[in-house]
C-alpha cells in the first residue's frame, strides 16, 4: 500500500537547510524502526516549507503500531524531539497531529 502525507516546516528557509541536511544522514536506527514497522519505501519532497512524503508498506505495517513502537523507543523519540523544533502543523489537524494523511482524488493506471 502507497500512503501519501503531508507536513510543514516553520517559515524560516535556514530551518528548510537544517531539515534538508539532517535528511540526507537519518540517523541508522530511525531507518531501522521504520523498516521494522513494515514500511518497505519513503521519499520525502519539499516544496519551500511544505513536506509530502510517500510512504511504501507491507501488508504488516498499520499506523497505530508505528506509533506504538515510535512511543517505545527513545532514539526514535529523541529524533521526534529534533525534528519538531523545524516542524508546524499544518491547520485543521487534531491536536498534536503532524503528518497529515492525504487522501487520493484520481489515479492513472493499474491499481
Amino acid at each position: 500500500m502507497t500512503y501519501a502525507l503531508a507536513l510543514d516546516l516553520t517559515n524560516d528557509p535556514a530551518h528548510w537547510a537544517d531539515y534538508d541536511r539532517y535528511h540526507t544522514a537519518v540517523w541508522p536506527e530511525i531507518e531501522a524502526g521504520i523498516r521494522a514497522a513494515g514500511i518497505t519505501g519513503m521519499t520525502i519532497y519539499r516544496l519551500e516549507n511544505r513536506l509530502f512524503m510517500l510512504m511504501d508498506t507491507d501488508e504488516t505495517f498499520s499506523f497505530e503500531q508505528k506509533a506504538q513502537m515510535d512511543a517505545e523507543n527513545d532514539t526514535v523519540q529523541a529524533w521526534e524531539t529534533l525534528m519538531a523544533t523545524y516542524q508546524q502543523a499544518i491547520p485543521g489537524g487534531h491536536p498534536g497531529e503532524k503528518w497529515r494523511l492525504l487522501q487520493p482524488v484520481y489515479r492513472l493506471g493499474g491499481g
